[in-house]
């Protein structure tokens, strides 16, 4: 039988694709499908290629919950609103839940981590989660006690908008054509206030 001769690649390229691997069997099936024979399987090399870039399974799940946070963080960073910005408060809450939907439906992958963790997520994605979570309320707190909002509770408002963002982004993913980002925006911007804000 033949054995495949893997293809070269550079350090950096080899651990970006053994993560995408890892991802993809994660998205599959779930963490608890994940090996170590499985992903050198699957990414066409043998096992010690892979320990070469991770010491082990865990390392190998620790390097991608990591590489997945730091890119919805980055994602979310582009698109959240400034808190400072001198444009109507409706109007940027508005403008970056459009943005979040819309990095949501270009990389449903990372978002169904950060979003529905797979069975057996490690304890590590849902301290990352959290983490970011609270970064966003933070953000978005300071935007709905600012201007024409004036929140009472801006705190435990950040944390409603952000729990309200998060079930659509997920419902999106779940029915993309059933929930379109429109149909989203369309009640955000009825409730906040049924203002006359303009569309986004």
């Amino acid at each position: 039988m033949a054995t495949r001769t893997p293809v070269r690649m550079s350090a950096e390229a080899r651990r970006e694709q053994l993560l995408d691997v890892t991802k993809a069997i994660v998205a599959e099936r779930g963490f608890h499908a994940v090996s170590i024979e499985g992903v050198a399987r699957e990414a066409g090399i043998s096992r010690p290629i892979v320990y070469g870039h991770f010491d082990d399974l865990p390392g190998l799940l620790d390097a991608l919950v990591r590489r997945e946070s730091a890119r919805a963080l980055g994602q979310l960073a582009e698109v959240l609103p400034p808190p400072d910005a001198e444009a109507d408060p409706a109007e940027r809450l508005l403008a970056g839940l459009r943005g979040y939907l819309e990095v949501v439906r270009r990389d449903p992958e990372t978002w169904r981590l950060v979003l529905v963790p797979p069975e057996g997520a490690p304890r590590i994605l849902h301290e990352a989660i959290s983490r970011g979570r609270r970064a966003v309320v933070a953000h978005l707190a300071a935007t709905l006690g600012d201007g024409a909002l004036e929140a009472p509770d801006p705190e435990l408002a950040a944390h409603l908008v952000s729990a309200w963002s998060d079930e659509a982004a997920r419902l999106m993913l779940s029915d993309p054509e059933r929930y379109p980002p429109e149909r989203h925006i369309a009640l955000a911007r009825w409730w906040f206030g049924r203002r006359a804000v303009p569309p986004v």
